[in-house]
This record gives structure tokens, sequence and C-alpha cells, in this order.
């Protein structure tokens, strides 16, 4: 069952469309991040995905245009041989899947933080980065669902 934290007030839940907006742009920060970690030229629809994202949190495009940018990112992933590419790929189609379900921000930030982990660098300094990220207003809710996800996630 999904946290009704991440859940918006139009669908019965407790979240904002203001709060959503907030969590969608966080997961986009997170996956930029990691975005320079990909060797060799960055596939285009993953920087199409982040633009979508940032398109979906100013209210310009519809939900519907960012799920498929979503899956778009995702195929990326699983065309990649390489697992910081695949990360990277991940982190950034969970961000704009984040337009769809808020709670897909928690992935952007968990499958960067995999990407960083590739690469040799610390998880820990990735992550205190991350918070340092999040919004005031939105924090506490992002904190509690990524320590309940981290239990589940395997890096």
């Amino acid at each position: 069952m999904r946290d009704n934290k991440f859940i918006t007030v139009d669908r019965g839940g407790m979240l904002t469309e203001e709060q959503h907006r907030k969590i969608i742009k966080w997961a986009s920060i997170c996956s930029k991040h990691v975005l320079s970690l990909v060797k060799g030229n960055i596939d285009q629809r993953l920087t199409l995905a982040l633009f979508v994202a940032k398109e979906w949190e100013e209210g310009k495009i519809a939900t519907g245009e960012a799920r498929k940018a979503s899956v778009n990112a995702h195929t990326i992933a699983r065309e990649s041989s390489d697992p910081v590419a695949r990360a990277v790929a991940r982190s950034v189609g969970h961000a704009v899947a984040t337009a769809h379900m808020a709670d897909h921000s928690i992935g952007a930030a968990l499958y960067a933080r995999r990407a960083i982990k590739f690469t040799g660098k610390s998880e820990d300094t990735e992550r205190q980065w991350q918070i340092e990220q999040i919004p005031r207003e939105i924090k506490s809710i992002i904190i509690t669902m990524m320590e309940e996800k981290e239990k589940h996630f395997k890096t």
C-alpha cells in the first residue's frame, strides 16, 4: 500500500500540488548531480526526460508525457552494459516518473547513490548532499520514505 503522504490530495492523500512539484524538482536535482558520471555522450533521451520533469514541475505538460519520458529512460538502462550508466538512467527514469507517483522520487536518489557507488565514491557523502537539497517543507516526508526504502534497496 502506498504511503498516504505521497498521494496527492485530489486522490485522497495528504500531498499538495506544491509539495509534489517540489518533490519532482528535488528528484531531478539528484539525477542531474550524477548525469556527468556517464562516460561518452549522454543519451539525449535522458536530458529530454529531465527537461520533461522540469516542464511538469512548472505545470506546462501532462503527466502522460512524463510517463513516456520515464519509460524511455528505463529503456536506456536496459540497453546499457555499463553499471554506472544503467544506474544513472534508472535515476532519471524515477525522477521524471515522480510526476505520476511522488514516491518514485526516492528511486531517483537511491539509483543516483548506486551510480556513485559504482564509481568508487562515497554513498554516504552523496546521501548527505541529497538531504541538504531537500526543501524544508518536504524534508520530513522525504527522509522518512527514504529511510524506509533504503531498507529494501540493494546497492
